[in-house]
C-alpha cells in the first residue's frame, strides 16, 4: 500500500484513508469511522440508515461526500463512501459514542502529521522506523526496507514516465520482476510465506530484500537505457532487470549451499532471522 492509499490505525481499529496531493488533504472512509463509533456488528447498514436520515435532514455534509474506490476486505478496489476532515468532524456529532472526543483528537493529529511529512519527509521516514521497531524489526533491517522503499519509488516514477498506469500493470510487471528473480509469482511467493494480504517485503529476510532491490534497481537501469514505448516492451524490460537479481541469487546459493528465498515472515521471524539466518 502506498502514502496516497493507507491504513491508518485508531485504538488498533483500522480506518482506509487517501491523500490527494491536489487537495492536500485526507479523504477517511465512513464506514470504517462509522464502524469505530458505533461499534455496530453491520458497519455498512449503520452508515446506510444514517446517511438516510441525514439526507432527509437536510444535512449539506453527506450531499457534499463522495466515493473513492478503496481496498475491500476482499482485497479487491470497491467504491466507498469517503469525507475529508472537516466533513467527517461534522459526521462525527451525528454518531452517538464515548469515543467521539478521542476520534477528533486522533482526526486532527493524522491531519497534522501529513502537513508536517510533505514539508520534511524525515520526520516520515523517523514515524515509520519506529513503527518497524515496535513490530520488532531490527535496524540493520528496517534500513534495508527504507532504501527498498526508495528503489521502488525510482522504479515507479520510471514507469509512470513509461506510460505505465498504476494498479493493473504496475502489479503485473512487479510480477514479472519477482518471478524473474526468485522464481515465484508474487502470489506464490506469499502463499510460501503464508501470507495472505500482508505486504511481501515486509515478511523479506534481509537477503530476499537485497535481491529484490536490485532487481528492482536493474530493471529501472535499463527502462532508462532502452527507453520501451509499449507494455509488451516494458515487460520485456522488467524480466531483464530480474534476470540480473536471478544470477546473483543463484550464485550465492551455489556458493553457500543455502537458498535465499526462505519460508520465513515477521509472524516467525526472531532478530537473528530478521538479519537472514536460519
Amino acid at each position: 500500500m502506498t502514502k496516497d492509499t493507507a491504513i491508518k490505525l485508531f485504538n488498533d481499529r483500522k480506518i482506509r484513508t487517501h491523500w490527494d496531493d491536489d487537495q492536500e488533504k485526507w479523504y477517511f472512509s465512513i464506514v470504517d469511522v462509522v464502524g469505530v463509533l458505533s461499534e455496530s456488528v453491520d458497519p455498512q447498514a449503520y452508515w446506510r440508515k444514517l446517511k438516510q436520515r441525514l439526507k432527509v435532514e437536510g444535512n449539506e455534509t453527506v450531499t457534499n461526500c463522495h466515493g473513492l474506490k478503496m481496498p475491500a476486505p476482499d482485497g479487491k478496489m470497491r467504491l466507498t463512501d469517503v469525507a475529508d476532515t472537516e466533513q467527517l468532524f461534522r459526521l462525527i456529532q451525528s454518531v452517538p459514542s464515548p469515543k467521539a472526543e478521542p476520534f477528533k483528537l486522533w482526526l486532527a493529529r493524522v491531519g497534522r502529521e501529513r502537513i508536517d511529512e510533505v514539508e520534511d519527509p524525515e520526520i516520515g521516514i523517523d514515524r515509520l522506523m519506529e513503527t518497524y521497531l515496535r513490530k520488532g524489526y531490527t535496524k540493520e533491517w528496517i534500513n534495508q526496507r527504507l532504501k527498498s522503499i526508495e528503489i521502488r519509488k525510482e522504479l515507479t516514477d520510471e514507469w509512470e514516465n513509461r506510460g505505465i498506469k498504476k494498479g493493473g500493470e504496475f502489479a503485473i510487471l512487479t510480477d514479472e520482476i519477482t518471478n524473474a528473480w526468485s522464481g515465484f509469482t508474487t502470489k506464490q511467493y506469499k502463499e510460501y510465506k503464508s501470507l495472505r494480504k500482508e505486504n511481501l517485503r515486509d515478511h523479506m529476510t534481509n537477503l530476499e530484500l537485497v535481491l529484490n532491490m536490485l532487481a528492482e534497481a536493474s530493471t529501472t537501469e535499463i527502462s532508462k537505457g532502452k527507453e520501451p514505448k509499449t507494455f509488451l516492451e516494458n515487460k520485456a524490460v522488467a524480466r531483464e532487470g530480474g534476470n540480473v537479481a536471478r544470477a546473483a541469487r543463484i550464485k550465492l546459493e551455489s556458493t553457500t549451499g543455502k537458498k535465499v528465498v526462505s519460508k520465513l515472515n515477521a509472524k516467525k521471524l526472531n532478530s537473528k532471522e530478521l538479519k537472514g539466518e536460519e
